[in-house]
């Protein structure tokens, strides 16, 4: 884990890969708890023994499912003291290259890509990438926008 004693430290890293989280079991009650609260109950999530028999061979986490554990998957790469606060601001250039069959081991590699003054703080832009433990293919590209007031 890096820690980051303030903006300007932060800002000397812009361009660097920053590491990576640890390891994150992606279960089917955490599938089935993110269909329940998105009303997505498609069968390639929530169904096991039709998934089985479908083109993935197990149920898979929903796309936007693992965009979600982003935060969580970043807060154990870095962390930036001296802030009021950090709040997600958006996304940019989202993939999804591989699905997440149940009991996938993910975790996430991040990169900054920026630090821009913002009306109300600092707009951080990391590059994450979602790996399958095992997987050629990453689960997940994305640009995570955050805001970082000081």
């Amino acid at each position: 884990m890096q820690v980051f004693e303030g903006l300007p430290e932060l800002e000397k890293a812009v361009g660097t890969h920053l590491g990576y989280s640890g390891w994150h079991t992606v279960t089917q009650q955490q599938i089935d708890n993110f269909a329940d609260a998105t009303g997505d109950h498609q069968w390639i999530h929530v169904d096991p023994v039709r998934a089985a028999a479908g083109p993935f061979g197990a149920t898979v986490a929903h796309g936007f499912l693992t965009l979600s554990l982003l935060p969580m998957l970043a807060a154990g790469v870095y962390t930036v003291t001296g802030l009021s606060m950090g709040i997600n601001y958006g996304a940019n250039k989202v993939r999804f290259p591989a699905p997440v069959p149940v009991d996938s081991r993910v975790r996430a590699g991040v990169e900054l890509v920026s630090l821009t003054p913002a009306s109300a703080g600092f707009q951080l832009v990391t590059r994450v990438t979602v790996e399958i433990d095992g997987a050629p293919k990453p689960a997940c590209v994305a640009e995570h926008v955050a805001l970082l007031v000081p």
